[in-house]
């Protein structure tokens, strides 16, 4: 084991901390070990098939992808890792969160599913109701794109 990757100290010896971990937020039923990759419909638009997956580093920017997901299934929150380069989410860094305080993020190369997180909190449905309204309206307006 590469010594520069352990964590010394008198009485143990401990491996480094994992890789980044970062959270996805879907309506997916997905397992521990799959990956999350392109050529699958978004999460937002039914038909429309992204070249990035997204995330985010920050749970509430999480809860609120699987919150806004379409479908039926339940919200889910993966854990997954980043199997190449990932750079800024260009829909929400310096366009709407300068400096990217949501911590949003995507990549062409999939994310392997490392957990799920089983207890969160999300918003209210009268909440989730009516952003999913807003999101409605800018639709109808052409204002609602992905940058993608």
């Amino acid at each position: 084991m590469d010594t520069d990757k352990i964590i010394k100290s008198d009485k143990l010896h401990i491996p480094a901390p994992f890789a980044q971990t970062y959270f996805h937020g879907t309506k997916a039923e997905l397992k521990i070990g799959d990956f999350i990759q392109v050529g699958f419909n978004t999460n937002y638009e039914e038909n429309r098939v992204l070249k990035h997956v997204y995330v985010s580093a920050t749970l509430n920017a999480a809860i609120l992808g699987a919150e806004l997901a379409v479908g039926t299934e339940r919200e889910r929150i993966y854990l997954v890792e980043a199997t190449g380069d990932v750079e800024d989410d260009p829909n929400v860094t310096d366009k709407k969160f300068p400096g990217n305080p949501t911590k949003s993020y995507r990549s062409v190369h999939p994310f392997k599913i490392v957990g799920e997180l089983a207890v969160w909190h999300g918003r209210t449905a009268e909440q989730i109701k009516k952003m999913k309204d807003d999101l409605e309206k800018l639709r109808e307006q052409g204002k609602n794109i992905i940058l993608d």
